[in-house]
């Protein structure tokens, strides 16, 4: 068993971002610019925002923050989207969520400029996507690609099985490893809640996404032999061992799992780290005009 070091692999790229943008800054270019929306004092939520603009600030972008309360109201919050897509030093911008349940989430992500959307949620970077167009794809799935090419994993040929089908995860990330590309090339199986025989269609991939949302969901005997098993859930338990009295699992039951795997990602340090990094390369590519 090999760990796949999202972590170190994360670092790398941070670096490569900070190299690029000292040649285009040089170069007398444009520093890019991520803006975010923080609606409301989730702490989850307010520490993912303050991280994002300290990954910024460490290469070398600027970042803004605008912050409502969570009683906003909706037309308010789409006004404001309207402004800093009116703003040309503005090159990306992502809204943090969930939103409030009285605002309509798919409202304002479609509200984003679809060249200023580098979370990748908006209806037309999706299309784009789909049919195989430049396009901003969502942090996580574009992190899972990374790892995947980065750390050398063969995909043409392999049978894949994505389990979880969400819009953010699951969906884009069985489009991502079927596309004509490298990595890509694989063929994919979608899992669910309604799957039946689950435990014979994971435990016959080579590949193994495993995004269902419930702590240690996949053991052993649902894992093929050798198998690469990518871990994207992140769960907080109690935990009498930790000066913080929590630990972070996973999806995947690791200690077991990786047993079987040739390599696995660990909770935390694989997908996680890669989330930021993504959103930072998005943002380079917006300030660029890579896609638009």
């Amino acid at each position: 068993m090999k760990l796949i070091d999202g972590k170190k692999i994360a670092e790398t790229i941070r670096q490569e971002i900070a190299g690029e943008v000292k040649r285009i800054t040089g170069a007398g270019g444009k520093v890019p610019h991520l803006a975010a929306i923080l609606v409301g004092d989730d702490p989850a939520s307010e520490t993912y925002v303050n991280n994002k603009a300290k990954a910024c600030k460490e290469v070398g972008f600027d970042s803004s923050t605008y912050r409502f309360p969570a009683d906003v109201q909706q037309e308010e919050l789409l006004e404001a989207v309207d402004f800093i897509n009116r703003d040309p030093e503005i090159d990306g911008l992502i809204v943090q969520l969930p939103l409030p349940s009285h605002i309509d989430n798919q409202k304002v992500i479609q509200q984003i400029l679809p060249e200023k959307d580098v979370d990748g949620f908006h209806p037309v970077n999706v299309g784009r996507m789909t049919i195989g167009l430049p396009s901003y794809v969502s942090a996580t799935p574009h992190g899972i690609m990374e790892l995947i090419m980065r750390s050398g994993i063969q995909t043409r040929g392999r049978h894949c099985v994505v389990l979880g089908r969400s819009n953010i995860v699951g969906k884009p990330m069985s489009l991502l490893m079927a596309r004509n590309e490298e990595p890509g090339n694989a063929t994919v199986t979608v899992c669910h809640s309604k799957t039946q025989n689950l435990k014979e269609i994971t435990s016959a991939a080579d590949i193994l996404i495993v995004a269902i949302g419930q702590p240690e969901f996949v053991t052993a005997d649902m894992v093929k032999e050798g198998a690469v098993v990518i871990d994207v859930g992140i769960h907080r338990v109690p935990s009498a061992k930790t000066k913080s009295g929590f630990r972070l699992i996973g999806d995947v039951r690791f200690d077991e799992v990786a047993q079987k795997a040739s390599r696995i990602t660990p909770v935390p340090g694989g997908v996680g780290p890669m989330t930021i990094v993504s959103l930072l390369l998005n943002t380079l590519k917006a300030s660029k005009k890579e896609i638009y």
